[in-house]
């Protein structure tokens, strides 16, 4: 049993929280983390989390700025923040299917918008009920991530040092994009492919310090899984692929993208698909406890504004009225994609009942083990082939049954990321002392201001670079791989995608089954550190090899650095510090990166000329330079990392 939490600002204290200057500031970084991670998230197939640098962002800017604030006002800011991150998070694994499935020819505005705000709003409803069953009473959920930013702010003197080294790898992340889109000192990938025989081979690496930072951020095994998954495609199947395969008149690295383009992306979604059903088989135990909690909690849910401040949530008037705004929301989205009332009221139900379901769910494996480890993919995968094998069982096929089931998709997805962040935010709420129904209106806030901007972002990025698909000749595309996924899953249930080649969909299923062999029968009875986790191999067999091939080198520098601090006797506090620095590096690289990324997409579309300097230098030194730079990147966020433990 956990020992009873006791706030740091106790009940009886009142600090100013819910304040404008709190509000304004989480929705400023609500829409850039938003934004950020709609990027990075069609860039790399995952997304990072924006709780801990919004909490240092927060504390640097009211603290060290306007020489003003509180624990409690930094606290509201990281939760607004947050909300717009999970909410990027939701939406692109289902919305770009849309267009890429050619059911709608551009992000549409309206539509793409309700999804984003019906589903977020709906997973911060279904979760309010489930505070005190689920945080309060629920003793084995331990929250790890929360628990860790609930210490990132009571250490808030250290805020304003912390904000610098954000602000310097936002600036560092930006100048390597302009570096490579707009100067053309550096190229985006150093690539080569040869002949090997009858077939050929290929290595490539893309020298985004983005990418990089984002396998520090996962750790050590999970960029190795996804490397692993990776050498799968490009060392086994590509070769097997292209044995005899005619390379006259092209290069092996147009042959070898050609092979991956049209084969290898279904070799990976086949280990997708059997990795996200396996996700949800393994917490069968884990989601009967969590839908008994949440049964308890709506059974249990009263007014609550005569208890203590800590203790104070929204009202049951304003929940209900929230929940069928949220229900309106996602029946006008539906009736207006598919102009069907009947279909509508289909969707309606099966959307209501799995958002129920994924949101308790969602919620309890973070508290387990974190937000950065929760099914959501699976989740959404099961969602489809539900909703999917509904509406075929009543009759309804073609266009209308694929808009309806991803419209589904898109809805449940949205809450259950949505979900998951508010059960971490609450729990840090109750460590620091916050005021739950001020969380609770800011994460409202968080979820339907954001929205707002989703489908602008995706639509300039589909435009600039293309999604799944490269816009024009010579560029590369953001492989959106769980977009990519979802057009091949749903396009083949209903018959859209009629090429789709399902002996290598079977051939992928075979080796996440065999990994889940692999890790139950040897690894998890020896208890190694190692695990065969499914679900990052098979996205590492879907990306790029250079978009894998960066995140390995940021997995290695977060273990050269665990290994540096071991070997010079940093442990405990000191050797989280450490790790901490170099995360929060890790982010503004991030962020800054994906910032950028953005804005040149604008240049992009308005015509502006890029590269400016074009070939400045034959290919061999261009490349020498590229990874150059690249590798200096990976030296400076070592730096950081020891920059007052070498002292």
């Amino acid at each position: 049993m956990a020992d009873e939490i006791k706030p740091y600002i106790p009940a009886e204290k009142t600090l100013p929280e819910f304040t404008l200057q709190a509000v304004l500031l989480g929705l400023v970084l609500s829409l850039i983390m938003c934004s950020a991670n709609i990027y990075v998230g069609l860039f790399a197939g995952m997304t990072v989390s924006a709780a801990i640098p919004a909490s240092v962002i927060s504390m640097g800017v009211l603290r060290g700025l306007l020489r003003r604030g509180n624990i409690l006002e930094n606290n509201v800011v990281h939760t607004i923040a947050s909300s717009g991150e999970s909410l990027a998070a939701g939406i692109i694994f289902t919305v770009p299917a849309l267009v890429l499935l050619n059911l709608w020819s551009e992000f549409n505005y309206i539509e793409t918008t309700l999804i984003a705000m019906a589903g977020g709003v709906m997973g911060v409803v279904m979760m309010i009920p489930l505070r005190k069953p689920m945080i309060i009473e629920q003793k084995e959920l331990r929250f790890p991530e929360g628990v860790a930013c609930a210490e990132v702010l009571k250490a808030g003197d250290r805020g304003g040092a912390e904000m610098m080294g954000i602000f310097v790898a936002l600036g560092l992340g930006g100048l390597f994009k302009v570096l490579i889109d707009v100067v053309g000192l550096f190229k985006a990938n150093v690539e080569a492919a040869f002949r090997a025989g009858p077939t050929g081979l290929y290595f490539g690496t893309n020298v985004s310090p983005m990418l990089m930072a984002v396998g520090f951020i996962v750790g050590w095994e999970v960029s190795l899984l996804v490397f692993l998954g990776g050498a799968l495609s490009y060392l086994g199947a590509i070769p097997v692929l292209a044995w005899g395969g005619d390379f006259a008149g092209q290069s092996a690295v147009a042959v070898i993208d050609t092979i991956w383009d049209e084969q290898i992306r279904f070799f990976g979604i086949g280990a997708m698909v059997v990795a996200g059903v396996y996700s949800i088989v393994k917490i069968a135990g884990s989601m009967g406890a969590a839908i008994k909690t949440a049964i308890h909690g709506i059974r249990g849910q009263e007014d609550t504004d005569s208890l203590p401040r800590t203790e104070q949530g929204i009202n049951g008037r304003a929940l209900g009225a929230l929940m069928l705004m949220s229900l309106i929301l996602t029946a006008v989205v539906y009736y207006m994609m598919t102009d069907s009332l009947a279909v509508t009221g289909i969707t309606s139900i099966a959307m209501f009942v799995l958002a129920f379901f994924f949101v308790a769910v969602a919620a309890y494996i973070v508290g387990l083990v974190g937000a950065s480890n929760s099914p959501v993919s699976g989740m959404t995968i099961c969602t489809v082939i539900v909703t999917a094998g509904l509406l075929l069982i009543l009759g309804y096929s073609g266009p209308s049954g694929m808009i309806a089931t991803l419209g589904v998709a898109g809805v449940v997805c949205c809450a259950a990321c949505t979900s998951g962040d508010i059960c971490q935010d609450l729990k840090i709420g109750q460590i620091v002392g916050a005021t739950p129904k001020r969380l609770q209106a800011g994460e409202v806030l968080g979820t339907m201001i954001p929205a707002f901007i989703i489908a602008p972002v995706m639509q300039l990025l589909h435009k600039a670079y293309g999604i799944g698909v490269p816009a024009r000749e010579g560029v590369d595309a953001l492989p959106a791989p769980q977009g990519v996924m979802f057009q091949k899953l749903v396009g083949g249930i209903f018959g859209a995608e009629a090429d789709v080649p399902w002996h290598l969909v079977g051939y992928g299923a075979a080796v996440g089954v065999v990994a889940i062999l692999v890790d139950r029968i040897f690894l998890q009875p020896r208890g190694t550190t190692f695990r065969l986790h499914p679900m990052p191999l098979a996205v590492g067999m879907y990306l790029p090899w250079t978009v894998t091939f960066p995140i390995l080198f940021g997995g290695i520098v977060y273990r050269y650095v665990d290994r540096r601090a071991a070997a010079r006797g940093i442990e405990g506090e000191a050797k989280q510090a450490v790790i901490h620095r170099g995360l929060l590096f890790s982010s503004g690289l991030v962020a800054g990166e994906a910032i950028l990324g953005i804005l040149i997409a604008i240049l992009v579309v308005v015509g502006v000329d890029q590269p400016l300097l074009g070939d400045w230098a034959p290919d061999g030194v261009i490349s020498v330079v590229s990874l150059l730079g690249f590798v200096g990147v990976m030296w400076l966020l070592v730096r950081k990392c020891f920059a007052r433990s070498d002292g």
